[in-house]
């Protein structure tokens, strides 16, 4: 079977920390680390991490040692992103949010993953991304949380 690359966008790295979704995010890891899963991130994740909490910039590291794959931002992910922005699914000011699913789209990954239920992880605006994503020639992104997707404690 095919290891899925799935993107993993900077909330899921700081869940790995936080009561409400530490079991979800760790859970994840740990398919990461058995190989059931590949890892991908971008620089994305990276800008956003260098002012983290050091136990968030260390699992970020120990993420990467797990073979993540690291996808470029390309002229057309910020293109893609751009095209979210004037549709109006995602404001100017939430730029990054708007790339992370841009580079992960363009990459063809698997799924993105997240915690950001506001701006990204909401069914009307995966619907929204997807028609951009579709009239441009790219493939659909599916979109789910770590909850959604780990196989931790399973059977």
């Amino acid at each position: 079977m095919k290891q899925q690359r799935i993107y993993v966008d900077t909330s899921v790295i700081a869940g790995c920390f936080d009561k409400e979704f530490e079991l979800w995010s760790n859970g994840l890891m740990a398919d990461f680390r058995t190989g059931y899963f590949r890892p991908v991130t971008s620089p994305i994740v990276t800008a956003e991490l260098v002012n983290a909490p050091l136990d968030v910039r260390l699992k970020y590291d120990e993420l990467l040692a797990m073979n993540a794959e690291t996808i470029a931002i390309t002229d057309s992910a910020i293109e893609l992103a751009e095209a979210y922005q004037r549709r109006q699914i995602i404001s100017k000011k939430l730029a990054a949010d708007a790339l992370h699913i841009a580079v992960a789209t363009v990459a063809e990954v698997d799924l993105l993953v997240s915690w950001n239920f506001k701006h990204i992880v909401r069914f009307d605006k995966i619907r929204m991304f997807n028609a951009v994503n579709l009239e441009l020639g790219y493939k659909r992104l599916e979109i789910y949380s770590p909850r959604e997707v780990t196989h931790y404690g399973e059977a």
